[in-house]
């Protein structure tokens, strides 16, 4: 598109940041007289709500090997909308070191997109649900915010804000008793995260050389300024050209000095 191609794949980082918050979630069911009989880790997968729940139901018979254990939680992301209130300066840039010393590399200012999730939680009976539920409402206060690093090549480091927006619970149990239940708790989370463009190298600036004249309809300089950077081998900043080594071993970021003509 536009004659550049670029992925950085941070949709596909988002979905993984979004999953791995809730795969480490686990239940322990006791017996009337308090004792612990199982711990259960809740599996999590990537999937919409209608396919697990159509698989759920479909497997009655809870002794195959094929059926659905529950509890088990699934996720989507369903739709995505772009954010106006976090809009960023458009002609902002993100400047990092290049590994040529006479370039730099840079990326203008993210585009801000919200990431709508839905998170479900399958049990077969209340208790099951409300020990999961009360393990992540309290984490959302109501948002929860994490670091991700979004573009290594740029080392981009970003908070990302993931709040939870509404939750519903639905018992679709409605048949026969030989009807295989599921309790359904649906979380609506949005991902505040950002899009970012294609990254650039560019050319640094290392010599400013200036003309004086003496009006405005001469046409010869009376004086002429160079400047360039100046560093010596030892890394310290000098203004000396001798003591200087090569313009081109001179990183952006070096504590250089400046080197000053005057012709």
């Amino acid at each position: 598109m536009l004659g550049i191609n670029w992925y950085h794949e941070l949709t596909k980082k988002y979905v993984t940041i979004f999953g791995t918050l809730f795969d480490d979630i686990v239940i322990t069911r006791f017996l009337s007289d308090g004792t612990p009989t199982q711990v259960l880790k809740v599996p999590i997968t990537f999937a919409p709500k209608d396919k697990v729940l159509t698989r759920i139901i479909q497997d009655a018979d809870l002794d195959r090997k094929s059926a659905i254990v529950l509890p088990m939680m699934a996720f989507e992301y369903t739709y995505l909308s772009y954010d106006s209130d976090r809009k960023l300066n458009t002609v902002g840039k993100i400047v990092r070191k290049s590994d040529d010393p006479n370039t730099l590399k840079f990326n203008y200012n993210p585009v801000p997109y919200n990431y709508a999730f839905s998170l479900y939680v399958y049990v077969k009976n209340m208790e099951d649900g409300t020990k999961i539920i009360e393990q992540i409402l309290p984490m959302f206060k109501p948002d929860l915010t994490v670091s991700a690093h979004l573009i290594p090549e740029m080392d981009i480091i970003m908070d990302i804000p993931i709040t939870l927006e509404n939750i519903t619970i639905q018992d679709s149990y409605d048949g026969s008793f030989t009807d295989r239940r599921a309790i359904i708790y649906t979380l609506e989370f949005t991902l505040k995260g950002y899009l970012y463009g294609p990254v650039r190298e560019k050319p640094i600036i290392k010599f400013v050389k200036s003309h004086f004249y003496a009006s405005t309809n001469s046409n010869t300089a009376v004086e002429t300024i160079t400047v360039k950077p100046g560093l010596d081998a030892n890394g310290d900043p000098t203004s000396i050209e001798s003591d200087s080594i090569d313009v081109n071993e001179i990183w952006a970021d070096d504590d250089y000095g400046f080197i000053t003509k005057y012709e």
